[in-house]
């Protein structure tokens, strides 16, 4: 039974994130302390004692739960990924716990990202909705017939899928998803209209960072979201890290991907518990799978 580890992205973020560890592991304090210095701000006194709002903005979003999901792999003696994922910002943290990418290099290539994607949401108002009950063909269906731009960002599960795109556009989708059946059609709380072409304006800072961060082969395939399959070509790594930007994240081909090369044991590292629950949904009641959060070792 393969272990695959896997890594969250935003949205699991919550005030104390990581605390824990700073106060429990000398190693966690020493990463952590380094992040602050890498980053040239206190990030650790946001995420000890920020508020929720506070924590929202995609500036610190991103390095907060890359620092939680990856300070975490870090300090588990136990941790021996047979391959590993992560869900958008996610597939960074999973890259950097692989060895991909050294800890400093990648948090530096977040924050960029983070930066960069701020600049868009600020630039260029958008959104994102979920629909829950609908296939994936239909909620495709759904984007290309509205007005606007908008289109499935995030294939989470069967029957759960993320939009993004305009506010308008994605307004547009959300009623006739209801119209198609869909049981929910909620916009979400987020900055802005990730993993859409609303993001392209963060692709030129961002191509630059990818290209200056060393990326050599990780200690075990890397699944990446742009195309659900293994990895361990740093090109490959470098250049689908950049469509990643503006393309779906493509989670359920990607678990079950796992699952047809023997992963049989989940565990996810970081913050929240929102990658298990889509693993029990994809993989179904009778797969067998152990589907665990990571054991933080103090």
């Amino acid at each position: 039974m393969k272990k695959a580890y896997l890594f969250p992205g935003q949205g699991s973020q919550f005030p104390g994130m990581a605390k824990d560890i700073y106060e429990s592991s000398a190693k966690g304090k020493e990463l952590l302390d380094r992040a602050n210095e890498v980053l040239g701000f206190s990030i650790t006194e946001i995420m000890f004692e920020g508020t929720a709002e506070d924590l929202k903005a995609t500036r610190v979003t991103q390095p907060a739960i890359f620092l939680h999901s990856v300070v975490l792999a870090m300090c588990n003696d136990t941790f021996a990924p047979d391959m590993v994922a992560g869900h958008s910002l996610g597939e960074f943290s999973a890259l950097a716990a692989a060895g991909a990418i050294g800890f400093e290099d990648a948090l530096r290539l977040v924050q960029v990202r983070a930066i960069e994607m701020q600049k868009c949401c600020e630039k260029v108002p958008g959104g994102m909705a979920a629909i829950i009950g609908l296939p994936d063909e239909t909620v495709l269906r759904i984007c290309d017939e509205c007005t606007g731009t908008v289109i499935p960002a995030n294939f989470n599960c069967p029957g759960q899928v993320v939009i993004s795109g305009e506010k308008d556009a994605i307004a547009q989708a959300c009623a006739k998803a209801k119209e198609a059946g869909a049981k929910r059609a909620l916009p979400l709380p987020v900055g802005g209209a990730f993993h859409s072409p609303l993001m392209e304006p963060a692709r030129i800072e961002l191509a630059k960072a990818i290209e200056n961060t060393p990326v050599t082969a990780p200690v075990c395939p890397v699944y990446q979201n742009v195309t659900a399959m293994p990895t361990t070509d740093p090109s490959l790594i470098k250049e689908n890290l950049l469509k990643q930007l503006t393309s779906p994240v493509r989670w359920t081909e990607t678990v079950l991907n796992m699952i047809a090369d023997g992963a049989g044991h989940f565990i996810e590292s970081g913050p929240g518990t929102v990658l298990q629950g889509l693993v029990k949904r994809i993989s179904g009641p009778d797969s067998g799978a152990v589907i665990e959060g990571i054991g933080f070792q103090g």
